[in-house]
Order: C-alpha cells, then structure tokens, then sequence
C-alpha cells in the first residue's frame, strides 16, 4: 500500500519537476544569462552547446549501461543526468554566494537565503526524479546531497578565486540551462507522453503549470 502510495505521489511530482526545470531554465538561468552576455547569436550557440552536451552525456551513460553486468533494480539514466545539471547548477549557486560575499556581509547573507529558498523547491523536485529513475529513498537523499555540496565548492572556488571565475561562471550557466531543457523535454515528458488517462494527463498539466509557477513566484519575492 505504502509502494502504490508512492507511486502516487511521483507521478505528480515527476510532472511538478518538468515544470520546475523548464522555468527554472527559461525564468532564472538564461535571462540571467543574456543580462551577462551581449552577443545573443553567440549566447543561443551556448544554448544548444549546452543541450549537444548533455546528449552526448546520455549517449556515453547508454554505452557503458550495455557494457556492465545489468543489476536485479536497474536505474533509469534520466537520474544520472539529472544529477549532473544539478551538479552544475548548485556549483554555479555556490560561485555567485561566494562572489556576494566578495561585496559585504549584508549582501552575502541576503543572496544565501534567497539561493536557499529558490533551491528547496529544486531540490524536493530533484529528488522525485531520482525515486523515479529507481533510485532508493536513502540513495536519492544521499546523491541529492552529494549534488548538493557542489554549492559549497562553487562558494569555495568562488571566494579563492574571486573574479577570475566570474567568466567561467557565466559560460557555466547556459550548460545547466541546456541539460535542464534536455532532460526535461528529451526524458521526462516522453514518459509522461505515457499516460493517456484524462484526469491525469489534467492533473499532470496542473502540476507542470505550478512547477513554473513556483519559479516564477520565486523570481518576483527575489
């Protein structure tokens, strides 16, 4: 009972992240991005260098799962390659914390809590994808914050290096805002292409619609 409870539960949730990553891509990311970056043909290439990566990524992630002993519970590679935009995405969190520190404490504090408050969101959608992806609720939780120390090192690296990583930064941000487009239009919405039931595809649309929702409300309390 408490497994198809469960199942519940990711379905909508699955549906809600779809949500969270299109808006967080096209709400956060790349207007961030584009405020940074003058040259806009050459800012779209980024884009598609981005979603090419994370393709690429797949197609390596498709090899090496023909060529390894298949296990009894196999894992979905939608949860690897979430994990790794979300490596991306939290290192680049922690490199703009690091650089707010840089101006003041004040500042540096403020910009915390507003990183902390738009990532738990994030965070709670990430880690619906990974149970989806067949990943253990102890296995999410523990690679969920695994992926999520790549803030602290982004803060680290940030706060060493100071402006000298503000460059490498910013070409980072189209990188997770290509592999957020890619994993939710290549991965997730195919597999909710799946259901064909009308109140669920209805509940699926509501939940996608709040995903974004939710980031935009973020981006207005910003």
């Amino acid at each position: 009972m408490r497994e198809a409870k469960l199942k519940q539960i990711i379905f909508v949730m699955v549906s809600l992240a779809v949500g969270g990553l299109f808006g967080d891509a096209f709400i956060h990311l790349l207007p961030e991005f584009f405020e940074k970056f003058q040259n806009k043909l050459e800012g779209s290439l980024y884009i598609l260098a981005g979603i090419f990566a994370f393709f690429v990524l797949e197609k390596f992630l498709l090899w090496r799962h023909q060529h390894v002993v298949e296990t009894d519970r196999p894992i979905h590679l939608v949860g690897y390659m979430n994990l790794v935009a979300d490596g991306v995405h939290n290192f680049i969190d922690g490199v703009i914390i690091g650089a707010s520190y840089e101006q003041s404490l004040h500042v540096g504090i403020a910009t915390t809590m507003a990183v902390v408050f738009h990532e738990i969101p994030h965070e709670l959608g990430n880690f619906f994808v990974l149970l989806y992806a067949g990943f253990t609720k102890r296995r999410a939780l523990i690679f969920n914050f695994l992926s999520a120390l790549f803030a602290v090192l982004g803060t680290i690296v940030s706060l060493l290096l100071g402006s000298a990583v503000a460059g490498f930064s910013r070409a980072m941000l189209p990188l997770a805002a290509g592999g957020f487009i890619y994993i939710a239009g290549s991965d997730l919405v195919p597999e909710l292409n799946k259901e064909s039931n009308l109140v669920k595809s209805v509940i699926q649309l509501v939940a996608i619609g709040t995903g974004v929702g939710l980031m935009l409300l973020l981006t207005m309390l910003d």
